[in-house]
């Protein structure tokens, strides 16, 4: 028997309830018991990928209220795309059909907050922080050049630029967008309050 995946639009409500139960306090937990464990033994039907920033206050599964086997989440520093990542979100919407990915952000990020002071002071971090901070770069210019003053305001850029930028690379992304099956929706995650707040929108999806 097929497994039918809730719409791109279902999809984002489901994950806004769990979001405003986490808010409220009036979580759930749900999918978190043996019986789920169990039943994923086999196969997974996740209703949405997750992109986001590796901070630790940023868990996904737990800021959506959501559980085993609900979220295909893939985590990088400042929420940067690279190969590996392309090639997980390719997968988790040719493979596992997941109708929606959310692009991740948060309030004081530290690898934009990082890529700031490199474009201040015009030195760029050693080793491989270097790489993320390059790959903010574009955002932080975009941000910039649009009136941007505080961090928080660049990476609600950076995570519309990385929403684009995932959509306008991938010949897969971009069909399944175009033909309806998936739909791309960037959030930023405010630390105090714990909301997840929608900053851009690709695709079908009302909200």
């Amino acid at each position: 028997m097929s497994h039918k995946q809730p719409t791109p639009a279902e999809a984002w409500q489901l994950l806004k309830e769990g979001n405003a139960r986490f808010v409220t306090g009036e979580v759930r937990h749900p999918n978190q018991n043996a019986a789920r464990r169990s039943s994923l033994t086999e196969s997974q039907h996740p209703v949405a990928a997750i992109f986001g920033c590796s901070d630790s206050r940023l868990a996904a599964e737990i800021i959506f209220d959501v559980g085993l086997g609900d979220v295909f989440v893939v985590r990088t520093a400042g929420q940067v795309i690279d190969d590996a990542v392309m090639g997980s979100l390719e997968f988790s919407v040719n493979v596992l059909k997941v109708p929606l990915i959310v692009v991740l952000g948060h309030d004081s990020c530290g690898a934009v907050q990082a890529t700031v002071t490199a474009a201040e002071t015009g030195e760029l971090p050693g080793g491989y922080v270097r790489d993320l901070v390059e790959r903010i770069f574009p955002s932080v210019l975009a941000a910039s050049r649009a009136g941007a003053l505080s961090v928080n305001e660049m990476v609600e850029e950076h995570v519309k630029q990385t929403a684009e930028r995932m959509t306008s690379h991938s010949r897969v992304l971009f069909d399944a967008v175009n033909e309806g099956r998936t739909a791309v929706v960037g959030v930023t995650y405010r630390l105090a309050e714990g909301t997840a707040d929608v900053v851009s929108k690709i695709g079908e999806l009302e909200t």
